[in-house]
């Protein structure tokens, strides 16, 4: 399951205190250096001050070896420095044995230095401390006219000053996490006043109860500071425009559907139209030479086929959810009719149509909506093509399965909105224009669609357009005439 993301509200206070803890962190670590190195230094200057004393005291006693009077000098000696108080002291001679200390029991005179005060520099001529753990241990050697006569070995407690430090820790420990906590909640407050313009958008953006995108309202407008002030003004205009855009689109809507009535009206008349030419040719055919027989029966058959196409056309337009239509496969008559029908066209417009149908036999395609295909197809062609002109088409079933009809025209080339149209980048038609462009190829789109054909366009050498449908022979089932129609 994918995590919700964490609010800019939280997320910037938590970068806030991880920057102040790592800042805190830091600093912290600086003052406690500088404190060890102080405290240090602090260690060296009392010790040393404390052993100068003692040595100034205890150099004739030691000479003499006069071990009273080094109990004596160690007796007052025993006083804190400046907060540094001496735990023992030992007074020894040159080769390492005890002549007197503080702690007379634990240090017997003449016996040897104990290890707790391990000579750390052989050869130092001053004063050399280590600390190990909460003792400071310090030697002085003593010396009269230039040779050593002893030295002098002291211990010092160091929990006031390793008292002084835990103090000082915690109390950096405490301030930063006061100062960490109150900027963070500085932050948070910070952050969330600079985030309620965006909470205030985001919440007027959520399209609740269908009722769009919600302009902000002034007295909130006046709230705000300058920034938010002028964001909420964009806002605001943009929810306008975009209100403006839903109710223009709105009205376009209704244009459009009332458009496709006219446009569905224009059709059924264009599809019914085109036949009745032919129709009545067949008739003036049959008052002109009814008595004979082929001529008769050739024009009552393509009388039945253009009622019939007009049946189906008016079929497809108003019952468009019965089933029980004649779906025939595509014969070569039905192409050879359009010739006909397409005549009354070419002869008014006095243009030259070259017919060529290889189809000999049926072919597995829906018969009207191909009909309707390659009627709407020359009649755009002979539209575009000027007088003396030359419409073609040619037929093909090919043995992959495919029909090939190419209709070609010498008139002034389609333009770009029809190329458009037709291959699918344009969707809505923008009339008849020059080149033929409009109804009759936003049809034949649609229709070669619904066969699962396809259909280009292109140039044609010199002048004039060329388009070729391919549609996929295939065995028919049961359709609805309005989904060809």
């Amino acid at each position: 399951m994918r995590e919700r993301p964490i609010p800019m509200a939280v997320r910037l206070p938590l970068v806030v205190v991880a920057f102040m803890a790592t800042v805190a962190a830091i600093v912290s670590w600086q003052v406690l250096i500088r404190l060890d190195e102080a405290q240090s230094r602090r260690l060296r200057d009392v010790a040393a001050a404390h052993l100068d004393g003692l040595a100034a005291a205890l150099t004739d006693p030691v000479i003499r070896e006069d071990v009273w009077e080094i109990y004596d000098a160690l007796d007052r000696a025993r006083q804190d420095h400046a907060g540094l108080r001496p735990t023992d002291t030992v007074v020894a001679t040159p080769n390492g044995n005890v002549l007197a200390s503080s702690d007379p029991r634990a240090y017997p005179s003449w016996s040897t230095v104990p290890a707790t005060f391990p000579a750390q520099a052989r050869q130092a001529r001053d004063l050399a401390v280590r600390t190990d753990g909460a003792r400071a241990l310090a030697r002085r050697d003593l010396s009269s006219g230039g040779h050593g006569i002893g030295s002098i070995y002291a211990s010092f407690d160091l929990a006031p000053l390793l008292s002084e430090r835990r103090s000082v820790q915690w109390t950096l420990l405490a301030t930063n996490l006061a100062i960490t906590l109150a900027l963070a909640a500085m932050a948070w407050f910070t952050v969330r006043r600079m985030m309620r313009p965006l909470r205030t958008l985001a919440r007027h953006l959520q399209d609740e109860g269908g009722a769009g995108i919600m302009p902000v309202p002034e007295e909130e407008t006046r709230r705000a500071g300058p920034e938010g002030a002028a964001l909420y003004a964009a806002f605001n205009r943009m929810a306008e425009a975009v209100r403006d855009r839903e109710t223009l689109s709105r009205t376009l809507a209704e244009e459009e559907r009332l458009a496709s009535l006219g446009r569905l009206a224009s059709g059924m008349a264009h599809e019914i139209n085109n036949p009745l030419g032919g129709l009545f040719n067949a008739i003036d055919t049959l008052k002109a030479h009814g008595e004979r027989p082929d001529v008769r029966r050739r024009s009552l058959d393509l009388v039945e086929r253009g009622l019939k196409g007009i049946r189906d056309v008016v079929r497809a337009t108003l019952v468009t959810h019965r089933a029980d239509r004649d779906q025939r496969e595509l014969g070569p008559e039905d192409l050879n009719d359009l010739q006909l029908l397409i005549g009354p066209e070419i002869r008014r417009r006095g243009l030259i149509l070259t017919w060529d149908n290889a189809v000999r036999s049926p072919v597995a395609v829906p018969a009207v909506a191909m009909r309707q295909v390659v009627l709407n197809l020359l009649l755009n062609a002979a539209q575009a093509t000027p007088a003396d002109g030359e419409v073609t088409l040619t037929a093909r079933a090919v043995d992959d399965g495919l029909l090939v009809v190419t209709v070609e025209d010498t008139g002034g080339g389609m333009d770009a909105d029809g190329h458009d149209l037709l291959s699918g980048r344009r969707e809505r038609c923008v009339g008849s224009g020059g080149g033929g462009n409009g109804l009759g190829l936003l049809m034949v789109r649609r229709l070669i669609g619904e066969l699962g054909g396809t259909i280009v366009s292109e140039p044609r050498f010199p002048v004039g357009t060329s388009i070729r449908v391919t549609v996929p022979c295939r065995s028919l089932e049961i359709e609805r005439l309005a989904n060809v129609a």
